[in-house]
């Protein structure tokens, strides 16, 4: 049986701000400098007292940190919620975020305290297209979109998943403009209310356009 559309969303820069607050903690509460050159972290965290940069392995801790205490401080991107509440209206929302199952509970909880209360999945570390495949082969929808705001997770998609629209999206402003368009992604809209008409475009059965 064929189901209703469907959206597959991240979460962190696209639903959420989360760069600009992960920032302003690391400064607070490590003496770290946090600044980010479109999605590149190699180079972003930086010792305050020296300027070198944090050795790789120290990296994922503090994220994992962050998340785990810090949730609190993330906001909403603008007209996320109202988006999501509309595209709702047509559509199945999973939120996949490339978080540990043991934050499954917090991410959920904190999504549904600012206005978006739907289904969450963890999905680790790792590429989203297997947990894209997935998710098609459960809800089998008529027509499916993907939103993210890394390349590598759409590239991961077009290839388990081809037949997904992927719509590229960086909601954070201070790192959008050094992030160029994904190539695996159909198109690339950093706002939500022209986001919201392009999704729904694509769940009405609109052919994409040059």
């Amino acid at each position: 049986m064929i189901g209703r559309p469907l959206l597959i969303t991240d979460c962190d820069e696209v639903l959420l701000h989360m760069v600009r607050h992960f920032g302003d903690w690391l400064a607070e509460a490590h003496a770290i400098d946090f600044k980010p050159v479109g999605s590149q972290f190699a180079e972003a965290l930086r010792h305050q007292h020296n300027g070198e940069v944090l050795k790789p392995e120290r990296v994922w801790p503090l994220l994992d940190g962050f998340f785990k205490t810090e949730m609190a401080r993330q906001t909403l991107v603008p007209h996320a919620a109202q988006a999501i509440s509309r595209i709702a209206e047509v559509a199945d929302v999973v939120i996949l975020t490339n978080l540990g199952e043991h934050n499954l509970e917090g991410r959920s909880g904190q999504l549904a305290a600012l206005g978006i209360d739907h289904r969450v999945v963890c999905n680790g570390h790792g590429p989203k297209g297997a947990a894209v495949r997935a998710l098609l082969d459960e809800y089998r929808p008529n027509i499916a979109c993907f939103v993210d705001d890394l390349g590598w997770h759409h590239a991961s998609v077009a290839e388990a998943a081809p037949e997904v629209f992927r719509l590229h999206m960086v909601s954070e402003p201070s790192i959008a403009v050094d992030v160029p368009p994904a190539p695996a992604a159909h198109a690339r809209i950093d706002d939500w209310a022209e986001a919201q008409n392009w999704l729904l475009a694509r769940f009405a059965g609109q052919p994409l356009t040059a």
